[in-house]
């Protein structure tokens, strides 16, 4: 069943009309889920992160229907912040918009959830941000593997330093016992 504006909670009907007042200072993607985690408002960031026409049809889909982040089935962060009562907040968590393709690669996201309550301090819903940040995940990957990389090459390097140190060594060793046998065969031919 849908929720609409005629059945929704006072209390979410409350929030989402408070909450209106000031939620066009909020830059990332938002929505507001009941306690079915069907969405029932939500911002214009969080529209365009879908095709147009399922974009057109997210009021009253389930969240996890649209969003499929990788959290959404095992460990619902709006389940999460309901059973806390608290806000929940979990980082670099993937997943694929509604309309993405299948090859696409998977957008990662720091998610943050707070309960709305009613006035028995009962969850009636949840307000949901996600912050996008595959392209500063993919540059600290990028760097994480270029810091690996170059601790290689410098353990390479030390490596090949430590080898080339013990051949002079043995080799160091090996000029003095000829210098020996050389002093020693000039001893040998001044008597």
């Amino acid at each position: 069943m849908t929720a609409t504006i005629a059945d929704m909670n006072p209390a979410l009907e409350r929030f989402i009309q408070q909450f209106k007042a000031t939620s066009d200072a909020i830059i990332d993607s938002w929505f507001i889920c009941d306690q079915e985690r069907n969405i029932v408002d939500y911002n214009r960031a969080f529209f365009s992160l879908f095709p147009r026409p399922e974009a057109r049809q997210l009021k009253s889909r389930k969240c996890h229907d649209v969003m499929r982040l990788t959290i959404c089935q095992s460990a619902c962060i709006a389940q999460q912040c309901w059973r806390e009562q608290r806000h929940v907040r979990l980082d670099e968590i993937d997943g694929k918009p509604l309309g993405q393709t299948d090859d696409a690669p998977p957008r990662r996201y720091v998610l943050s959830s707070i309960p709305i309550l009613d006035e028995n301090n009962q969850p009636v819903g949840a307000l949901e941000i996600q912050r996008d940040v595959t392209d500063e995940a993919q540059v600290q990957d990028k760097y994480r593997r270029m810091l690996d990389t170059e601790a290689r090459e410098r353990e390479r390097l030390a490596a090949q330093i430590r080898a080339r140190t013990r051949e002079l060594l043995d080799t160091n060793q090996l000029l003095l016992k000829v210098q020996k046998e050389l002093v020693h065969h000039k001893k040998g031919l001044a008597l």
